[in-house]
């Protein structure tokens, strides 16, 4: 979820407060009765220099925290973020407008996975990395963690935000909208009230991974050679080493368990070819290459035509001179085309590694919100190394070579990229943005269906507020009992 600025997070899963009662405690299920008296009896503690927390509102059986609030203030502040309001009344209603969200989540029995949580944190990782100028051990010193204890604090925020994302789009998955509604509502908008359309670009890439080493090669398999001993030998478990060693974020945790049982379409189809003709839950495979690196697998149990298993991941490294190589041989390929030698079209067709768009000449697609692929992207979807790189071309030029993450598999790649087309920001027309129009009216009707949705959540859920907040004015009715 997104309370804040574009890295704001929410740190109510992993606050503690006085007793030593924590929010996974209140959070597990109790009745209303019993979050009460929890709630008074911080509440009411008799010293208040001695709370460290505190608990300050209650929504359904999910509690806000005092240290919610300043986590997400300080956040605020470092970001320049300006409230609309009070900030000590409009930020715990915001937490606790996410809270009902999660609470109908519960009741509806909505999941995500553990890959998908995982996915979400290595893409805000990446992120910051890039922010922080690329480099993994500056994104450490500047958040005073390694990168597996970031991993760990970001799990349970992302996980709420997916839950809170899965749940609002259940709520309005079948809320439409006619082309006559469209037209309806931009026909009664002034000249002037017309949304403007941000600038839009279509890009082509070609990428080259850098290779690897043979001997780093070398190095992993043998660790997991070693690991697979270890195993067989009985000198520990499957599952320690995972957590120990893998590089899967997603499974590690779990000891390198999938949470769920999994069909051979879930899977890399060489993982998949391995992992189901395992017959023996005490044998290891051998081990098997995909594109996310080496793995090790040990199967758990079969259910017809799924199957579930444990695996460890190791990620080869690749030296800053595998880089520099992979950068200057796409150097040369823009050269090439500079010169006329052979269009980007050709080169990403024949030479590019990026298997989602070398079938497309290099194009590259975009995944809108109502699920339509559109080549066209505003520039805050694009990659962000991409987007950088993109704008300063002009249309039809060719970039230098530069560094990126996938976002698929978190390996690093040098990529070169065409401006193949930009539409610069401009009125709505109806003919030549019908799209978008539909899209702002359709957001706009699931919008006003889901603030109705809250206003009529608050007044059935359970809500306990600390006295000092029944004076604030709230943007919803009916916190207050």
């Amino acid at each position: 979820m997104k309370i804040i600025g574009k890295t704001a997070l929410w740190l109510a899963a992993s606050a503690t407060f006085l007793c030593g009662v924590s929010a996974g405690n209140i959070g597990g299920g109790v009745n209303d009765g019993e979050v009460a008296a929890k709630a008074d009896s911080v509440e009411a503690a008799p010293d208040p220099a001695s709370v460290i927390d505190e608990v300050i509102w209650v929504v359904g059986d999910e509690p806000i925290l005092l240290s919610d609030v300043e986590n997400v203030r300080l956040q605020g502040e470092m970001e320049g973020v300006k409230w609309d309001g009070n900030p000590d009344c409009v930020i715990p209603e915001q937490i606790a407008v996410q809270k009902l969200f999660l609470h109908q989540a519960a009741i509806d029995s909505i999941e995500v996975s553990e890959s998908e949580v995982a996915q979400s944190v290595e893409h805000q990782i990446n992120y910051w990395i890039q922010m922080v100028g690329g480099s993994k051990e500056k994104l450490e010193e500047y958040k005073n963690m390694s990168l597996t204890e970031l991993r760990q604090t970001l799990h349970d925020d992302f996980r709420d935000r997916l839950l809170i994302e899965r749940e609002r789009e259940k709520l309005v998955e079948n809320i439409t909208v006619s082309p006559a509604d469209v037209r309806r509502y931009f026909d009664a908008l002034p000249a002037d009230s017309l949304p403007i359309i941000p600038t839009e670009v279509e890009v082509q890439i070609i990428t080259r991974t850098p290779r690897v080493d043979q001997k780093e090669i070398d190095r992993i398999k043998n660790e997991l050679r070693e690991y697979t001993d270890r195993v067989t030998k009985g000198e520990t478990s499957f599952a320690t080493l995972a957590r120990l060693y893998s590089e899967d974020p997603g499974t590690a945790r779990q000891g390198g368990e999938f949470q769920d049982y999994v069909g051979r379409g879930m899977l890399d189809p060489t993982f998949a070819s391995v992992a189901f003709n395992l017959t023996d839950p005490k044998k290891i495979s051998k081990i098997v290459e995909t594109e996310f690196g080496y793995h090790i697998i040990q199967l758990i149990d079969k259910r017809g035509d799924k199957i579930k298993v444990r695996h460890i991941l190791k990620k080869p490294k690749v030296t800053q001179q595998a880089v520099d190589l992979a950068a200057s041989q796409l150097d040369s390929i823009a050269n090439d085309i500079r010169a006329g030698k052979f269009t980007f079209d050709e080169a990403a067709s024949f030479i590019s590694d990026d298997k989602d768009t070398r079938n497309n000449n290099g194009l590259m697609a975009n995944m809108t919100d109502d699920g339509r692929m559109t080549s066209r992207f505003q520039m805050r979807n694009l990659p962000s190394e991409v987007a950088k790189v993109v704008d300063t071309l002009k249309v039809g030029q060719v970039s230098a070579p530069f560094q990126m993450i996938s976002e698929k598999n978190g390996k690093t790649m040098c990529a070169i990229v065409l401006l193949k087309n930009r539409i610069d920001t401009h009125r709505a027309t109806i003919t030549e943005d019908f799209q978008t129009m539909k899209n702002i009216v359709l957001a706009k009707r699931k919008e006003e269906f889901v603030d109705n949705w809250v206003r009529s959540k608050i007044k059935s859920t359970y809500v306990r507020i600390n006295d000092r907040y029944k004076g604030c004015d709230f943007k919803y009715e009916g916190w207050i009992k």
